[in-house]
């Protein structure tokens, strides 16, 4: 028998959910609800946050069940073992009930602040996403990225420069139709755009790692996402999607 979906209704009295997916960040903790509460009033619409804690090994869950006994508009939810960035971003996707969600990495490379720069755009759009201006990674990082990045192009044609930027907004009915596997995070517009959705870059700032270790290396960030383009060529061809224009019944 399968299990009644998880639904947060606390996110039903916010325009935006953010969500931020927390995989051993505990020395990135503090600074994190520093910049998130002080964002939220500051907000163009109403927002909460939600954590997403990845089955973090650290002392980060307990950090978040601290930070959101602090603050009336944090939220989390916890997984039992890590599952990887994809299933943290599906799942807060699917217990949010807000009109749009959101989503930053906790390693604070982006900042909350620059959500203002995409809310204006939310309603034509049904992803609005940044773009890392000034990038501040290594060379042989940017190089991968850009390499990557040129590849899954040349594959989706989604027209995105920087799909790897974790600063994003979406309509949620649009994100909860995303058919999510391990590695589609990387490809959100794309996978957008199948619904027929529109999809927007911004210019957002861009900041070095100053604490905590990144989760990124080349297979991951190289190697992986060759794999998952070809994943995705196969599953456009089959995707399924339809629009009901007519019924009897409410």
């Amino acid at each position: 028998m399968l299990e009644k979906p998880i639904l947060m209704p606390e996110s039903g009295a916010y325009a935006l959910t953010i969500i931020v997916p927390v995989y051993n960040e505990e020395d990135n903790m503090a600074a994190l609800e520093a910049r998130l509460s002080a964002y939220l009033p500051t907000a163009l619409v109403p927002s909460c946050v939600l954590f997403v804690n990845d089955g973090s090994a650290d002392g980060s869950l307990r950090l978040i069940k601290e930070i959101c006994a602090r603050h009336p508009h944090f939220y989390y939810i916890s997984f039992a073992k890590n599952a990887g960035l994809s299933a943290a971003m599906k799942a807060g996707i699917d217990v949010a009930v807000s009109d749009y969600v959101g989503y930053m990495d906790a390693d604070l490379q982006t900042t909350p602040e620059d959500f203002n720069l995409l809310l204006p755009h939310v309603e034509a759009y049904a992803l609005v996403m940044g773009m890392r201006a000034n990038r501040k990674d290594s060379g042989f990082k940017k190089l991968q990225s850009k390499i990557a990045n040129g590849f899954r192009r040349a594959m989706t044609h989604d027209g995105v420069s920087d799909t790897g930027c974790p600063l994003k907004i979406m309509r949620t009915d649009y994100a909860k139709r995303v058919p999510f596997f391990t590695g589609m995070h990387r490809f959100l517009p794309a996978l957008i755009q199948l619904q027929g959705g529109r999809v927007k870059e911004i210019a957002v700032r861009h900041f070095p790692r100053t604490a905590g270790v990144s989760k990124y290396h080349l297979w991951n960030r190289l190697v992986g996402p060759f794999m998952d383009c070809f994943a995705y060529r196969w599953m456009r061809k089959r995707y399924i999607h339809y629009v009901i224009s007519e019924r009897n019944f409410e």
